[in-house]
């Protein structure tokens, strides 16, 4: 029986539709083609071999695979997270350990290990370029021109409205970018379970995701409701985050300024409220005057 209603929160891992659409090897390999401009066609050519359980449980990446001893790790994001960069490195930390754990890591002979590349979907709603670099480099504490150690990743925004060549490049690429962007536009004016009923349904009629949704429609509907309830609470976090940020802002400005004003009036210097009170530059000055 199909469930409905609220998704309950699983801290652990849930599966995503990107995940799950990529998990088949003929979609993956469509989709590396389209990101790289190659024309491979041979499925079985793809060693998968995505994170089961991570450092973090909670920190399982989306898909990994190696081909033409090239790895690649693909993650999806529909919120902007700056930290991928390090994710990365402990995703890509742990498939290497993997990939060499019969190797001798103390031999003097050198231990061959696939090329990285690091790729992020995003279809957010926050507004971002076409592409756009992460860098390790630019968490760290000290920036420094000469690292010691570098990890680069590039985000591809997948929205309806971005990078048209690669997502007419990969038809189930741009079939997901269409129907999570028809989820969010009906979930802005109607119940969520509704909201991704009628884009599911919408979607099926006119060849969108089609076999997909059509193979997965209970499964496909509680990952769109989960998936958008979460991206809807990391997005009201954020916003209760900064409306409290500015509320402590504003509580620690106003109380400097009362206490401008009472040095001020301690010194009998009347004039100086006043033209604090008109001229912003010379509010400045006088809080710089006393140290406030």
């Amino acid at each position: 029986m199909e469930q409905t209603g609220t998704i309950p929160s699983n801290r652990i891992y849930k599966a995503r539709i990107f995940e799950m659409i990529f998990s088949d090897k003929k979609e993956l390999l469509a989709l590396y083609n389209a990101v790289n401009k190659t024309d491979y066609d041979d499925p079985e050519l793809l060693e998968i071999n995505t994170l089961q359980n991570a450092i973090y449980m909670s920190m399982k990446n989306d898909v990994s695979f190696i081909i033409d001893s090239r790895l690649s790790l693909y993650e999806h994001q529909s919120t902007y997270s700056p930290n991928l960069p390090l994710r990365y490195l402990l995703y890509v930390s742990d498939i290497y350990a993997n990939i060499t754990k019969n190797e001798n890591l103390y031999g003097r002979k050198a231990i061959n290990i696939p090329s990285p590349r690091f790729i992020i979907f995003y279809n957010g709603r926050d507004p971002f370029p076409d592409q756009m670099i992460l860098k390790l480099s630019d968490m760290y504490t000290i920036g420094e021109e000469d690292t010691s150690l570098e990890l680069t990743a590039l985000m591809l925004n997948i929205n309806p409205d971005y990078n048209q060549e690669l997502l007419n490049a990969c038809k189930t690429l741009k079939d997901y970018s269409l129907y999570t962007a028809r989820v969010r536009e009906y979930a802005d004016r109607m119940s969520l379970e509704d909201a991704v009923e009628r884009a599911i349904t919408e979607c099926i009629k006119e060849g969108i995701l089609s076999e997909f949704l059509l193979k997965n429609r209970a499964e496909a509907k509680r990952m769109s409701i989960y998936e958008y309830d979460e991206e809807r609470h990391m997005r009201q976090t954020r916003a209760e985050g900064y409306e409290e940020g500015e509320a402590a802002g504003i509580k620690e400005a106003t109380q400097r300024l009362n206490q401008l004003n009472r040095l001020l009036a301690e010194q009998n210097r009347t004039e100086d409220i006043i033209k604090a009170a008109i001229d912003e530059n010379y509010q400045k000055k006088l809080l710089e005057e006393f140290d406030l």
